[in-house]
């Protein structure tokens, strides 16, 4: 009797919860949008509002009279976010779906090899050594694709979950029967049905290499080489130098600089936002069915 009750007040918690947190992640977003397209002067007068006191384009202005430079700068970064996330998702898919077959000879070594990877790593030093003297990735678009980013032990383990667990035994044991080798088999049956886990891969690796700046900072010094993060962080160090340092001539320091870091990080999550939506309905599915331990 008392059942609708308690589902009532439930459901009223988790609303103004959820409520609570939407709003605690939409208003700074608007707060930063907002005071990207304000006037330097009000932001410093009335701080950071909700609504432009005084609108200006000035901030993109500025960052558009760099568009040789950040233009390149997001062709390469999502080129490299295309190309990484492809193959970062063959390599984990891969070696998820053999690690997720029981009869597989010495699993349970290769277990332990991926879940080392998420403990412990070689170090900073010997990691750059390693990559700039052995692969001669420095300077080279490979320095945004392999270092820290091309396999995921997380990502691994949670499609190895799925496919264990979300794919039945007797699919592939009956395209066995028929004659399909393993590499149709994931290719035809496994890719097909595993789209929820795929696409939340697919996103946690797109947002990983596009949010990376470290492997840029440690292998990449030529300015053809730099990305998005690279260019957007020089730019923001550039305006605190001009801003800051009196031998620069005064008319060289009138720069939007508040406005302007606004704008950069409007420039630089805004295509993550605008790909978020198409994942949304595969991201919650993948990721709870993926962690579900075998």
């Amino acid at each position: 009797m008392h059942k609708p009750k308690e589902k009532t007040v439930y459901l009223t918690v988790s609303i103004t919860m959820l409520t609570i947190c939407a709003l605690a992640i939409i208003i700074p977003i608007m707060i930063v949008f907002m005071s990207s397209v304000s006037d330097e002067s009000t932001v410093i007068k009335y701080g950071y509002t909700l609504w432009p006191q005084k609108f200006s384009l000035e901030a993109y202005d500025y960052i558009l009279t760099r568009f040789d430079v950040v233009g390149r700068a997001y062709a390469i970064t999502i080129g490299v976010t295309f190309v990484g996330t492809l193959v970062s998702m063959l390599i984990s898919s891969c070696l998820a779906y053999a690690l997720a077959q029981r009869n597989l000879p010495g699993r349970k070594m290769f277990m332990f090899f991926v879940l080392f990877t998420m403990l412990f790593n070689g170090g900073l030093i010997p990691t750059y050594y390693f990559y700039t003297t052995v692969f001669h990735i420095k300077n080279t678009y490979f320095a945004y694709i392999v270092p820290n980013l091309l396999c995921s032990a997380f990502n691994v383990i949670l499609l190895r979950n799925y496919f264990a667990n979300s794919v039945s035994p007797a699919l592939r044991e009956s395209a066995k029967i028929d004659g399909c080798s393993e590499f149709k088999i994931f290719r035809s049956i496994i890719v097909p049905l595993s789209m929820p886990i795929l696409a939340t891969i697919g996103l946690l690796s797109a947002i990983a290499y596009w949010n990376d700046w470290q492997n840029a900072l440690y292998y990449v010094d030529n300015a053809k080489y730099a990305s998005i993060q690279q260019v957007l962080r020089n730019m923001t160090n550039n305006i605190s130098y001009l801003a800051n340092t009196s031998s620069v001539p005064s008319a060289s320091r009138q720069v939007p600089g508040l406005t302007v870091r606004m704008a950069i990080a409007v420039l630089s999550m805004a295509p993550l936002m605008v790909a978020f939506p198409f994942f949304e309905r595969y991201f919650v599915k993948g990721i709870t069915i993926g962690a579900v331990k075998e």
